[in-house]
């Protein structure tokens, strides 16, 4: 009872006097520093006397760690401890130990530690728990690769050229929507009026001049026999073909890019989108796709397309969101080579065909739940991938889209990476996403942002 009531006034003491308020620091100080540091587990390796605060990192020469590392493993052993500051560091040496923890467990061993330098510094993930649109990232990555194919390199993200394409192809996506395309395309003769093309299209007109003006910079570093890419396979079929009624020439040749960039980046881009859309909207699909990815892959090593084999689920979740996604409903017209019936009618030649895919996709004699986002639509009674005969995202027959099977790696490769490294979550701070698209040309989700968590 008296200790307690001189307590007070013992604190006062201290409070007032310098000298015994440093004590009374260090004292603090140094307990709480020796209870950060104490270990409380048995069998932890063994290592150099921790100083206080500083820990071992004197200890080693950071401007040759590796040398400090074996010459401590000479004493310590090939496993020991180190301490830096407050942070407790494990030094694995020699072929076994290392094989052990990065192979043999390379599960248990996957995950990064996190460097604030790099956030300090501008480096790593820079949505990392923000909010964002995902759309443009996705499409830089998507074009990319067509930009690789075509003209043998891929732009940085930031690159002007490259944001310029890139705007000109989503707007020239837009202007094929709407009536007013419908109307020229069936009265031709009004694109004579001056100045309707450049107002109907004004944005195709800028993309195929643009694409002309990389084509003519990739000509200039271009030597014949020379095939980088799908540009110099096509200049050199120019030359072969000179002075004959070829289609290889000059004036086809932007149009065969924007060609590819059209149908090679935005559906693609699209379905990505209702993919990510999906997973936030059904988080417990996103957790089993993650999990046969651990599975299979792991965290460590990228997906190689041989792993789909055996990943049923996660194939099964990318072709619903195909299906679900409903990404080109209607289809690219076709029209009839000569006479011909469809149950029973007559379609005479020249008859221009549209296909309503969407139709076939929500069929609801064809799907269990026609209207749900279910991955169970492409898996049997075992949990085994199965395919469906009204499964047409694609389109069918001789006019099937060239870029499928480009098409399902990249979706393939691009989706199992982004779950591999990232859980997306709703962003509480913008409205809820809704799961309608809207109508372009091809059906994309209404822009909606998402929040990223690093694995």
């Amino acid at each position: 009872m008296d200790l307690l009531l001189s307590l007070p006034s013992l604190l006062t003491a201290v409070w007032n006097n310098p000298m015994l308020l440093g004590i009374f620091l260090a004292i603090f100080i140094l307990a709480f520093d020796y209870m950060k540091r104490r270990k409380r587990w048995s069998h932890y390796p063994p290592g150099p006397v921790s100083l206080p605060f500083v820990g071992t990192i004197l200890q080693i020469d950071f401007h040759n760690p590796h040398v400090s590392f074996t010459q401590l493993s000479k004493k310590y052993g090939n496993i020991y401890s180190l301490q830096n500051f407050w942070t407790n560091v494990v030094v694995l040496n020699g072929f076994k130990a290392v094989k052990e923890a990065l192979v043999n467990k390379s599960e248990d061993f996957a995950d990064r530690p996190f460097f604030p330098v790099y956030r300090q510094l501008g480096y790593g993930e820079v949505n990392q728990g923000q909010s964002f649109d995902p759309h443009y990232l996705i499409n830089n990555a998507i074009s990319n690769v067509i930009c690789f194919l075509t003209f043998g390199n891929r732009f940085d993200y930031e690159d002007q050229k490259f944001q310029n394409l890139l705007h000109f192809l989503e707007q020239s996506m837009k202007e094929e929507a709407g009536l007013l395309p419908q109307v020229l395309n069936s009265l031709p003769f009004l694109m004579h009026i001056p100045g309707m093309t450049q107002k109907a299209f004004p944005h195709q007109k800028k993309l195929m001049d643009y694409l002309g003006e990389l084509v003519n910079e990739h000509k200039e570093t271009w030597y014949p026999s020379s095939k980088r890419d799908i540009t110099e396979a096509f200049l050199e079929e120019i030359e072969k073909r000179k002075g004959e009624n070829s289609s290889f020439n000059y004036q086809n040749l932007p149009l065969m890019i924007g060609d590819l960039f059209s149908a090679g980046t935005e559906t693609t881009t699209t379905t990505l989108r209702w993919g990510l859309l999906y997973m936030i909207l059904y988080p417990d699909i996103q957790s089993k796709v993650q999990e046969e990815i651990d599975a299979v892959i792991g965290r460590n090593r990228p997906a190689t397309i041989e792993d789909q084999a055996n990943m049923p689920y996660t194939r099964a979740v990318i072709h619903e969101t195909q299906r679900f996604g409903d990404i080109v409903p209607a289809g690219i017209p076709h029209k009839a080579y000569r006479d011909t019936g469809v149950e029973g009618f007559f379609i005479p030649k020249g008859t221009t065909i549209l296909t309503n895919l969407s139709s076939v996709l929500k069929d609801e004699a064809m799907w269990e739940k026609p209207h749900q986002f279910w991955p169970e639509h492409f898996l049997d009674a075992n949990g085994q991938f199965v395919k469906r005969e009204a499964f047409m995202p694609f389109s069918a027959g001789r006019r099937i889209c060239l870029g499928e099977q480009l098409a399902r790696m990249e979706l393939f490769l691009f989706f199992t990476s982004l779950l591999q490294h990232f859980t997306f979550h709703i962003a509480e701070d913008h409205p809820r996403p809704r799961e309608d698209g809207c109508f372009a040309f091809t059906l994309v989700p209404h822009p909606y942002h998402i929040k990223i968590v690093s694995r």
